[in-house]
């Protein structure tokens, strides 16, 4: 049996969850009204309704985000929420709290958020042994790891291909609640690792002033699909549940055309998760929308800087280098590239990340809305692309189309038309009349055929058509049209109708937990998670972090990204460049916040703690790395 390959798309709203499916989507993943990690994304049930019925035309899977951490005065609501989400039709739902799996639930498939932090092959094995059917990876793994988690359970595997990154482990960032209490883990996220900090060595040395420290690069494996595929993966999914309809549409066209590239050739083992095929109007390039440049991760194990230190912002499209200024105005190489009305992105003569507008370009002069004083050398970028844009946002610009034969017989009381599509499905159609010879000898059949395929707005296109007659009969072009309407309106109809949904009743289980005690990084802030876990075997739970923060002293992340590595100092992998030792412990700080940094150099992480934390060195040969207090 092959198996099923999807891109899974974002969908911040009904019209850009439509736009995605029409640019290739095999599925999308949407915010519910509650409980969603992107708590300026939900969307109203009827919303949702809609956004069901149209993926569920093409065969695409409509996926809710319920992955917050729940209270248990929510509890009750979420249960509603999700029969709600059930009776609409809704595919599958993507979850963090495993209260929802201790829930009398209806039949509903069930996911487990990369915010479960989904990293080793126990753990992984578990949740599929406990009912979900599908695991969405955490973003740091490597290759190997994914292969690993592959061969130890046939779990459904989702990986990130493409988006911005968090930098901590997901599901275990708590700077944004012990900054301001907005929670990440209640879809409040105050993206605190965006923001400038100073760098201070351990003899109180300002190392860096004002720069993104943790902030990273955003997310492309386009070209790792077959490889991710080879380790186990069959769901590729972009980040941005936030972003614009032309990050949507790009990105996920973009990706469309890279999996169908692989699936050409492999038809024997993988196929399609989806019905139709997409035309394009434009030509997808995802540097061509938000990006803060970009990086593998880790997928191919620690091998470059992947800090995005100068700026948080977008910085698009590398177009080359300043090579002059001339009269308030900019030659810039590859200027042809550049149209009016484009954003600049560069780094001015500060150090500060920096941007103007295209105005008008002259010959090959740049000029700017907003001239700015530069170096010659400055790297130009663009971040905004007005003529692509404009293309991109063109409903047409992606247009999805389900392939079907179209046969239109003469039957004794008249004729019929008969539409069958890519799936099987069939829709027939008769209208009585009393036939007539054409007055001409001119075969009338062409002039069928030519309005047959006017398919217009419909979501089909035909494939091939066939028009048999055992006589020149003459047939008034109304009448041919008005039956190949109510054929089409009536397979779309049939389609909807015969989606077939997966179904899975969640059973309690009692096998053990791959361990018997959590932390707060568990995040169990109910007494329905609580109950999961003890039946699971586990004997203590910490509360969540929201529930029991002590102010000052908390470890607020953890990540695999490394300032040390970042810097060139890393003992492990850059002994040979190292140069001066650094004097540690290290600390950021931006305005009155101060972090110390931890790097724990066996397993290749970093940790962030709260200023008032006591960290000593433990092993300086070893590079283990600094303990707690």
């Amino acid at each position: 049996m092959k198996k099923k390959v999807e891109i899974l798309a974002p969908a911040k709203n009904l019209f850009q969850g439509m736009a995605a499916i029409n640019a290739g989507a095999d599925a999308v993943y949407i915010g519910a009204p509650q409980f969603g990690a992107r708590s300026n994304a939900t969307n109203s049930l009827e919303d949702i309704a809609e956004m069901v019925k149209y993926a569920h035309l093409f065969k695409a899977q409509v996926f809710v985000v319920i992955n917050t951490i729940l209270y248990d005065n929510e509890l009750e609501l979420c249960k509603k929420l999700i029969y709600q989400l059930y009776d609409i039709g809704v595919d599958a739902l993507i979850v963090q709290d495993m209260a929802i799996m201790e829930m009398d639930l209806p039949p509903i498939v069930i996911h487990a958020s990369t915010q479960a932090n989904n990293r080793d092959p126990k753990h992984v094995k578990f949740l599929k042994d406990a009912g979900m059917k599908r695991v969405v990876l955490a973003r740091e793994l490597n290759l190997d790891q994914v292969r690993e988690i592959s061969e130890a359970t046939d779990v459904e595997l989702e990986f990130f291909v493409s988006g911005a990154l968090c930098v901590s482990f997901s599901g275990n960032c708590y700077m944004s609640v012990a900054n301001g209490e907005r929670s990440a883990n209640r879809g409040s996220c105050a993206q605190n690792c965006r923001l400038p900090y100073q760098l201070i060595d351990g003899s109180g040395k300002t190392l860096i002033a004002n720069s993104h420290l943790l902030s990273i690069k955003d997310l492309d494996l386009s070209d790792q699909l077959p490889n991710l595929i080879e380790a186990g993966v069959t769901s590729f999914k972009i980040e941005g549940r936030l972003k614009d309809l032309v990050y949507v549409k790009n990105n996920t066209s973009y990706l469309r055309k890279k999996l169908d590239s692989f699936l050409e050739n492999n038809t024997d083992q993988f196929e399609k998760a989806s019905s139709g095929r997409t035309f394009y109007n434009f030509e997808p390039e995802m540097d061509r929308s938000f990006n803060r440049g970009y990086t593998d991760y880790f997928v191919n194990k620690r091998k470059e800087k992947i800090g995005s230190w100068e700026s948080p912002k977008s910085q698009g499209q590398l177009i080359g280098k300043l090579l002059e200024i001339k009269a308030n105005g900019y030659v810039i190489e590859n200027y042809e590239k550049l149209n009016n009305g484009d954003g600049l992105f560069f780094v001015n003569e500060n150090g500060e990340p920096d941007g103007t507008q295209v105005n008008i370009i002259v010959n090959n002069l740049v000029v700017p809305n907003t001239f700015k004083s530069l170096a010659v050398g400055t790297i130009m970028y663009r971040n905004s692309d007005a003529e692509f844009n404009k293309m991109v946002e063109k409903e047409n610009s992606a247009v999805r189309k389900i392939g079907i034969s179209l046969q239109f017989t003469e039957i004794a009381e008249g004729f019929q038309l008969l539409a069958v599509d890519e799936d099987g499905h069939q829709s027939i159609e008769t209208f009585q009349t009393i036939k007539e010879l054409a007055k001409s000898n001119e075969s009338a059949i062409p002039n069928i055929k030519k309005n047959l395929v006017k398919t217009g707005n419909t979501p089909f296109v035909v494939d091939n058509i066939v028009v048999d007659f055992s006589n020149n009969w003459f047939l008034p072009i109304s009448k041919v049209n008005e039956i190949r309407r109510e054929v089409l309106e009536q397979l779309v109809d049939i389609r909807v109708k015969e989606y077939h949904r997966e179904e899975f009743q969640i059973i309690k289980t009692d096998h053990p937990y791959p361990v018997t005690t959590l932390d707060y990084t568990f995040n169990v802030s109910n007494k329905m998670a609580r109950a999961f876990y003890k039946r699971h075997g586990v004997t203590e739970i910490e509360k969540a972090f929201e529930l029991q923060w002590d102010p000052g002293k908390a470890r607020v992340m953890t990540t695999k990204y490394c300032v040390k590595y970042e810097l060139g100092k890393c003992a492990r992998f850059q002994r040979e460049t190292m140069g001066e030792k650094l004097v540690e412990p290290l600390t950021l700080k931006h305005g009155e916040n101060e972090y110390k940094l931890k790097f724990n150099c066996k397993p290749c992480e970093m940790e962030i703690w709260e200023k008032d934390a006591e960290l000593v060195f433990e092993d300086e040969d070893e590079q283990i790395g600094y303990v707690v207090r």
